[in-house]
């Protein structure tokens, strides 16, 4: 329920993290948060060809109606086929906007409710009609009625920016992003849990400057969190960072990745304890390029990913059919990769057709969501649904 961004190719630049891309319009009025994670790489997973494989995929993607004009919508979440929830702003005038939550009930989105101002809801997570989580420049909590702001636990390393959330067992939460007291480059990773009754921060064993990006739930002592190590200049490459919660304590675990190239981490996904899977992008060539790696329960190991130019991920999600997939892209030129396990390989497959922002599986079902914007116009929601054979 999500991210990215020496030689004689210049330095990537830090990724704008998913904060609304009518922020510049609306910078006069509203303080949204435009925090920065690293962009990276991984050369040596890049040696499919481009060329979608029409045949992996059993499914079409297809665009659905939004009662959302002019604005943006940035995650999108679902429990369901007929239950599923997005969150965004609608562009009010040409200086003001207003968050909002759609919901979908299996026919049509229609809007559920607007957030407290000012809360420019990024990351999604929905364990229930009831108990939904929105977080982003404010952590809020709907009840099944009435939006409520749950204040972050103060960071010594400055103001907390989450990224992206999860929900865990026993009505917990967690949230990561980064902690910074003047700008992003001086930003460390944050987690914050919610314990059922207030956020908090969580000790992190010390790795530097950087963000976190995505983070996935496997159990109450089992959850992972992944992102980007900043460096302290151009010539060293930014790394992806993941970490990982035992119950106990939070640890640093080393990440595969080309040597000499940068690489990040945005999304991630557990199907088992055994069997975790993290998303992002790496710097091949002067462009970035798709990058996955897969946790078997032993070790984190690099996936063989096609060469797609400007092919960085956001999100990964496996279907009920049990197909896994990956979806992000630069700008108007959306991605959409899907894995191959008799090949051992990711395959290039026909992408969502919208600028992805927000992307989820559905349960029990074949269908994906992924919201964002259109590819053509002047700051077009969009929501596009997959249907998959089952």
């Amino acid at each position: 329920m999500t991210p990215s961004q020496p030689s004689t190719t210049p330095a990537p630049e830090p990724r704008r993290r998913r904060a609304p891309l009518l922020v510049a319009l609306a910078a006069a009025v509203v303080a949204a948060p435009l925090g920065l994670a690293a962009l990276a790489g991984d050369p040596a997973a890049s040696a499919a060809p481009a060329t979608p494989v029409a045949a992996a995929q059993a499914g079409t993607w297809q665009r659905t109606t939004v009662p959302v004009a002019k604005g943006d919508l940035t995650a999108v979440a679902a429990l369901s086929d007929t239950s599923a929830w997005a969150v965004g702003y609608r562009l009010k005038s040409a200086t003001a906007l207003e968050a909002v939550a759609l919901r979908w009930n299996g026919t049509t989105w229609t809007q559920e409710s607007t957030l407290p101002a000012n809360s420019f809801p990024q990351a999604l997570a929905v364990r229930s009609a009831g108990d939904i989580w929105a977080v982003g420049s404010a952590t809020e909590h709907w009840d099944g009625s009435t939006w409520t702001t749950r204040p972050l636990d103060r960071d010594p390393a400055g103001r907390v920016v989450p990224d992206a959330v999860a929900t865990a067992p026993g009505g917990r939460a967690w949230t990561v992003g980064r902690a910074m007291s003047r700008s992003v480059k001086d930003g460390v990773p944050a987690i914050q849990l919610w314990d059922g009754t207030s956020w908090k921060r969580q000790t992190l064993p010390d790795v530097g400057t950087g963000e976190l990006s995505g983070v996935t739930v496997v159990a109450a002592d089992d959850v992972w969190a992944v992102g980007t190590s900043y460096t302290a200049d151009e010539k060293t490459p930014q790394t992806a960072l993941l970490l990982h919660w035992d119950g106990t304590a939070w640890k640093k675990v080393t990440a595969p990745g080309p040597a000499g190239a940068h690489h990040w981490l945005t999304g991630a996904t557990a199907l088992g304890a055994e069997d975790i899977w993290a998303v992002g992008g790496a710097v091949s060539g002067g462009s970035e390029r798709p990058y996955a790696v897969h946790w078997d329960g032993t070790k984190w190991s690099t996936t063989t990913t096609p060469d797609v130019p400007d092919g960085r991920l956001r999100a990964v999600g496996r279907a009920a059919d049990g197909t896994l997939r990956a979806v992000g892209g630069k700008g108007s030129a959306p991605v959409a990769l899907q894995w191959n396990a008799p090949a051992k390989r990711w395959q290039h497959i026909t992408g969502p057709g919208v600028v992805v922002r927000g992307f989820t599986t559905v349960p029990k079902s074949s269908r994906l969501w992924v919201a964002g914007l259109a590819t053509h116009g002047d700051l077009v929601p969009a929501v596009t649904r997959f249907s998959g054979t089952s």
